[in-house]
């Protein structure tokens, strides 16, 4: 049950929350960023955590009485190393986007060349778009996907960034359904003088789970968020490997010690970018990080990608187009334009009958951003729910009667209590009353 001290003291806003518990409840949650966290990670972020200011690192705080939370703190980072196998990490962003702020305040000046994924391919909005912060300061540049393939031509990004030649060479992905070849990236980025920064926000937890490549050994720097296939609290994270190179070789002026990129990465974060760590938040990242630790998170990521797949195939046999022919992640996206509908259009259709989606620019797209020809289509909370193959192949298909029925209200209320029914089979939280 939700606390009933929220209840009495807030009833507008106790409401509110059921409302939108007996949305996730009820709904085939498809949006391929979004996941469920599990009670355990929800209840640290609602803790006297929340209380300390904490500015600083543990054991060098600008306030005092950290001394409980400087243990947390170094809980959470010490098993974050363990997952990815990095030799340093700081947990306090409190989002992706400012975990990534942080990279290009310490590693890039404003003017300086990066070459990353086009946004409209599959990229990232933090990686160099023009509304974004990345492509205001910095001059940014593009790599993207083959027309006839739907995937990275190695050659062609090596062809680019030896014309561009980049400070920074940024990988990642919110819409890109292939791994990630990233000692090929590595070559490119020493070839031409560039770091490499890898944003794996999107597959942390495929990769946590050893599911996709690991891009620690290669990249200088990598950055995530927590949540997502990581199943954590909503955050973010940076990290550097165990095999890449450390040193910074720039001279504190007071001591005279050469700095590792850490320290600077440390700095970029606070005071560069941000204040004090949510440190409620960073509990919970701690016990997200426990949970994906353990056996069953690699049986669960193996299960995303065998329902992503199983959607693919279905929906491949149904005549719709994905990008690249197919997934190695947990996600497809779905190009429509063969079934003469606009990702806007699929997307409102398909929330009318349940089915959250959202819609997504494809490739060489024609239509605008506020419109799309796609939509981008996640297995990630379907699974932590329990569904497996069975129930994503099923779910394929009412997402193909609600989107070949535009105009049918009967039919859109008919695959919404399909929804629904299928939904009660996996209940969510059986601790809210709805």
């Amino acid at each position: 049950m939700l606390n009933k001290t929220l209840m009495a003291a807030d009833p507008e806003v106790y409401r509110l929350i059921e409302k939108e518990t007996e949305r996730q409840n009820q709904n085939a949650e498809m949006i391929a960023s979004e996941n469920f966290a599990s009670k355990a990670v929800m209840e640290a972020m609602g803790t006297t955590l929340t209380n300390k200011y904490a500015e600083g690192l543990p054991g060098k705080r600008y306030y005092g009485g950290c001394k409980f939370v400087d243990v947390v703190e170094d809980l959470a980072r010490d098993r974050a190393k363990s997952l990815f196998g990095a030799d340093w990490v700081n947990v306090q962003p409190h989002s992706g986007a400012q975990a990534n702020a942080a990279v290009y305040l310490a590693m890039m000046k404003p003017g300086d060349k990066l070459l990353g994924f086009d946004l409209s391919h599959g990229g990232h909005l933090t990686h160099g778009s023009p509304v974004n912060f990345s492509g205001i300061l910095y001059e940014a540049h593009f790599y993207g996907v083959e027309k006839e393939t739907g995937r990275l031509d190695m050659n062609k990004i090596r062809d680019k960034a030896k014309a561009v030649k980049p400070r920074m060479i940024s990988i990642g992905a919110s819409a890109y359904t292939r791994d990630f070849d990233y000692e090929a990236f590595r070559d490119i980025a020493d070839e031409v003088g560039a770091f490499l920064w890898m944003d794996m926000a999107h597959t942390a937890g495929l990769i946590a789970a050893k599911q996709l490549n690991n891009p620690l050994p290669w990249a200088h720097v990598v950055t995530t968020t927590t949540h997502k296939t990581l199943r954590g609290p909503r955050g973010g994270m940076i990290l550097i490997g165990r095999d890449t190179e450390n040193t910074l070789g720039v001279v504190a002026p007071k001591s005279g010690r050469v700095k590792n990129w850490g320290e600077v990465l440390d700095g970029a974060v606070f005071p560069g970018t941000q204040g004090g760590p949510l440190m409620h938040v960073i509990a919970a990242k701690a016990v997200a990080f426990g949970e994906a630790l353990q056996p069953d998170f690699v049986t669960y990521q193996q299960q995303v990608i065998k329902n992503a797949q199983a959607m693919g195939r279905v929906l491949t046999e149904l005549g719709y187009e994905l990008v690249s022919g197919g997934t190695d992640n947990h996600l497809l996206l779905i190009d429509l334009r063969n079934k003469n509908v606009t990702g806007k259009d699929a997307e409102n259709l398909l929330g009318r009958a349940e089915i959250t989606v959202n819609k997504n620019m494809v490739p060489f797209d024609t239509q605008s951003p506020f419109v799309t020809s796609g939509i981008r289509v996640g297995a990630p909370a379907m699974t932590t729910r329990g569904m497996k193959e069975p129930e994503f192949e099923y779910l394929a298909r009412l997402l193909d009667k609600a989107i070949s029925k535009p105009t049918d209200e009967a039919v859109h209320d008919s695959v919404a209590a399909e929804v629904k029914a299928l939904c009660e089979r996996f209940p969510l939280y059986d601790f809210i009353s709805i």
